[in-house]
């Protein structure tokens, strides 16, 4: 049977598609409304249970649910799947954005709530849309797709400014390096997009950034309705 490729194949049936987008999206804005202050969990999809990182996610997840924050993954499996375990485990809402692929795969246990969606990019909206922060683990081109897109959408002001969390040193200095040598020093991007990228080797580093940036800007937003309120 012939491959399809589903981008290339949108004129034959644009107007039915449409309307599947605009479901998919009212879908998501539906049952994610309320579940905020939430940390989107990013990583490989490949990672086996029995790897030290699937434990230190899951602690990280943990943490984060236990002070309050709901856990938003892209419900499949690997640090997906230890993301959501561990905001099980705190009992936090564990939400799964899973997708639809030409190879099933299937929602991980540990969610609580659980969306499949058919187009990427509407999957991508609500890993973004609720987020206070987000935690880049070890990952392959998904997660460094994420990691671009959400920082392309910072230095464009599409979304707010919050931390971008890369956890592990050792996997992301190099990729960060070659940024600022090659990229940077091009004059491609400038120094103040790297200013919100905090790279952590702990879960304690982890919870502490998320937590003092939600703390200062809960703060600040609280005096800016204050003093734009008389009352």
């Amino acid at each position: 049977m012939a491959q399809e490729y589903e981008i290339n194949e949108l004129a034959k049936e644009d107007s039915w598609r449409m309307f599947r987008i605009i479901g998919e999206l009212v879908e998501g804005f539906d049952s994610l409304s309320g579940v905020e202050p939430a940390v989107t969990i990013y990583g490989s999809a490949r990672l086996k249970s029995d790897d030290e990182l699937f434990a230190k996610t899951e602690e990280v997840a943990r943490r984060l649910g236990e002070l309050g924050f709901s856990i938003i993954s892209g419900g499949g499996p690997g640090i997906m799947e230890a993301a959501n375990k561990g905001a099980l485990e705190a009992g936090v809402a564990s939400i799964g954005l899973n997708i639809e692929l030409p190879e099933e795969q299937l929602c991980n246990p540990y969610t609580t709530k659980a969306i499949t969606f058919h187009h990427f990019f509407v999957r991508k909206v609500m890993l973004v849309k609720y987020a206070t922060a987000f935690v880049m683990m070890p990952g392959g081109l998904g997660t460094l797709d994420e990691l671009t897109e959400v920082l392309t959408l910072m230095q464009t002001h599409k979304i707010k400014p919050f931390p971008v969390v890369l956890f592990d040193s050792k996997y992301w200095n190099e990729f960060l390096d070659w940024l600022r040598s090659h990229t940077l020093a091009r004059g491609f991007v400038s120094e103040e997009d790297f200013d919100l990228l905090r790279v952590c080797d702990t879960p304690d580093e982890v919870v502490d950034t998320v937590q003092q940036w939600y703390r200062k800007h809960q703060i600040v937003g609280r005096k800016a309705v204050a003093s734009t309120n008389p009352g």
